[in-house]
């Protein structure tokens, strides 16, 4: 059974603070041109998506320069709900998989104006320890791990970590799964939204 975990790409999802929304609009129709095609324009880092290193390093790798494996594989959700700060002593006594997703429920605010706002964040001390755990990407529901100066997201790019941002349906997976994830292949790229899958 897969369980998605992706948030839809439409004009409903919030843009982060200050990017343009996204804009979706009828090229063709059937009724005039025998066929429906849309134009959609949205930035690399809207809805549920994933940054690559180059996103904040200027010699950080970009996402197509990542092999395929690195975006699948067995996943730890760590349920740190309720948490403002999610420190050292939440993170699992050992961490067993390349992938983990921490589960706060702050995606259940994405259409309330406090979404943008109070949002949980990973310490700096928490990201040293996952950069010594041997894990590849490190996902959340919220739109962010941490906020400005991004300390935490330079830490874990250092090391080649991929971030996922805006994931959804968490509390569906349990504590361990096998997870895809698909990102557009876009050329030089920072970050690309994603279509994430769990295998339960």
């Amino acid at each position: 059974m897969y369980i998605d975990l992706t948030l839809e790409v439409s004009e409903k999802i919030p843009p982060f603070p200050g990017d343009p929304k996204m804009e979706s609009r009828n090229l063709f129709t059937i009724k005039k041109y025998a066929v429906n095609e849309k134009r959609v324009s949205f930035n690399s880092h809207f809805s549920t998506h994933i940054d690559a290193p180059f996103h904040m390093l200027t010699d950080g790798k970009k996402l197509e320069e990542f092999e395929p494996d690195y975006f699948i594989g067995q996943t730890q959700v760590i349920d740190v709900r309720g948490q403002k700060l999610i420190t050292p002593n939440l993170l699992p006594k050992k961490i067993t998989a390349p992938i983990i997703f921490f589960y706060t429920n702050h995606i259940a605010n994405i259409f309330h104006n406090n979404y943008f706002k109070n949002n949980p964040v990973i310490t700096n001390e928490t990201a040293q320890s996952i950069v010594q755990s041997k894990v590849k990407v490190v996902g959340i529901d919220s739109f962010t791990p941490d906020n400005f100066p991004y300390e935490v997201h330079k830490i874990l790019f250092a090391k080649n970590i991929l971030i996922v941002e805006n994931l959804t349906n968490l509390g569906l997976i349990g504590e361990k799964c096998r997870v895809i994830i698909a990102p557009l292949k876009l050329t030089c790229a920072d970050g690309a939204p994603a279509r994430i899958f769990a295998q339960i």
